[in-house]
């Protein structure tokens, strides 16, 4: 069996290019924090779809992991509306 060591990410390790691999990245944590505001207020994907102003099917694709068909700013006014905010932090190494 052949080793790989990981980059510790995915979406580099899968070969994204650097700038599509940010982007990734960052959507993938809003989803997981959007997907922990539903699991907290235990709600059902219906219940969640008519609270977040979408269709039950996008709330499946947002928990199947579906990041290429959400926009981040879509993911961030999803979070709004848990009362949530995003702080976006800049430097040299990484934006998260």
């Amino acid at each position: 069996m052949k080793h790989h060591l990981s980059k510790n990410s995915v979406f580099d390790d899968l070969g994204f290019d650097p700038d599509q691999a940010a982007n990734l990245k960052i959507r993938a944590a809003l989803v997981r924090a959007i997907e922990e505001e539903i699991v907290k207020a235990n709600m059902t994907q219906i219940q969640a779809a008519k609270f977040l102003a979408v269709s039950q099917p996008r709330i499946s694709d947002l928990r199947r992991g579906k990041l290429h068909l959400f926009t981040i700013d879509v993911l961030v006014n999803m979070l709004a509306k848990f009362g949530k905010s995003v702080l976006l932090v800049i430097d040299n190494r990484i934006a998260a």
